[in-house]
């Protein structure tokens, strides 16, 4: 067995979980200076609300949107939470959601919250929504599909999804938390009501992300406070993480083609590698985020796999990071038609931009070694 890598030496292959924080996103936050409350009226008060609003607006006008129309959260979960939760509030009729949704969407099925009002969307085996599903008994108010899955990265048919939820006169919104950066976003032609983002998956400051919500769609406040962010999600704004998500976004979207081309050719590298392990199955379908790699690997444990894969300084997950420390089959996977035990057998690898082709080439020359101790470790 090898030596345990140090920190600066360990391949980090993690990125769909959390990326590094980008230059240009510590240097926006740091150049915030001295500041006040945004929804203070004196002088420092009025200033950071200028920032606050300049950060505003540079992100609607990277996603093509009005400022008025961009929410912030404090990330991905609590703006899905804000749009399904804050919708659901207004129209009593049924919320459907597709079978693969991130906890933060999925979670929302459970009693108190919408039980019996929730429908599940069923998946291929690819992990994909059949849209002729969508409202197919015209009782739904509001229907959540992700752009792209978080542990497969398989990507949705957002706009096809979009439209027949509309037919059946409910509103579209999307989990676009793994999309944003990776694949191109484009609400307009998406036809979506509301999506979700999350800023540290670009490169972008934790603890904060945004609800986009079209003009003349409404939700619900789901907690009570000060009335900030137009209403709808209550706490005093963090002007520095506002100008940290602009910088990383902007930086983001200058370099998605080029990333795209470049993880595109690292997925393929890793593919191959794997491909030629008997019982390594790549899943996610034709249609993938060229950022995640996932393999279910027959006979062997996704826990196992990853500790000897950390234990050789290699950071991947099994799964979603959101789940970590749980050793429970994917319900990802599950949904895809897996047994319990195909569902407990996977490995996600994601990509960013400090991911290296030598990284991808090490985890080549690792696997079947790894492969194979898991195995016999069952």
């Amino acid at each position: 067995m090898s030596e345990r890598r140090t920190d600066c030496e360990r391949i980090y292959l993690d990125h769909a979980a959390t990326g590094p924080l980008r230059a240009a996103a510590a240097s926006a936050m740091a150049g915030t200076g001295p500041i006040g409350n945004p929804a203070a009226v004196h002088t420092a008060g009025r200033r950071a609300r200028a920032m606050l609003d300049d950060a505003r607006e540079q992100i609607a006008g990277l996603l093509g949107v009005r400022p008025l129309e961009v929410v912030f959260t404090s990330g991905g979960t609590e703006a899905d939470n804000l749009a399904v939760l804050g919708a659901a509030r207004r129209d009593p009729r049924l919320v459907e959601i597709s079978a693969v949704e991130h906890a933060a969407v999925a979670g929302l099925a459970a009693p108190g919250l919408l039980g019996e009002r929730a429908r599940v969307l069923p998946v291929d085996g690819a992990g994909l929504v059949d849209p002729a599903s969508i409202g197919a008994d015209g009782a739904a108010g509001l229907v959540s599909v992700m752009a792209v899955n978080n542990e497969t990265g398989t990507v949705q048919r957002i706009a096809d999804c979009a439209e027949a939820a509309h037919r059946a006169g409910a509103l579209f919104h999307t989990d676009a938390v793994q999309a944003l950066g990776h694949i191109p976003v484009d609400l307009t032609a998406w036809g979506a009501d509301m999506a979700s983002f999350s800023a540290h998956k670009i490169g972008g400051p934790v603890g904060i992300g945004a609800l986009w919500r079209r003009r003349g769609v409404d939700v619900d406040p789901i907690g009570a406070g000060g009335g900030q962010e137009a209403g709808v999600r209550s706490g005093t704004q963090l002007v520095a993480l506002a100008r940290g998500f602009a910088a990383a976004l902007a930086e983001a979207l200058d370099e998605m083609e080029e990333s795209r081309r470049r993880w595109a050719g690292l997925r393929g590298r890793l593919v191959a590698a794997a491909g030629a392990i008997d019982g390594v199955r790549v899943d996610g379908g034709d249609d993938v985020s060229p950022s995640i790699c996932h393999l279910s690997v027959e006979g062997a444990r996704g826990d196992d796999l990853q500790l000897l894969l950390d234990e050789r300084g290699v950071d991947c997950s099994t799964g979603s990071a959101c789940h970590a420390g749980v050793s429970a089959p994917s319900q990802v996977m599950l949904a895809m038609g897996r047994s319990d035990e195909e569902a407990s057998s996977c490995l996600r690898f994601s990509f960013g931009p400090t991911t290296t082709v030598g990284d991808i080439d090490q985890v080549a020359q690792l696997l079947p070694d790894v492969v194979a101790r898991a195995r016999r470790a069952r």
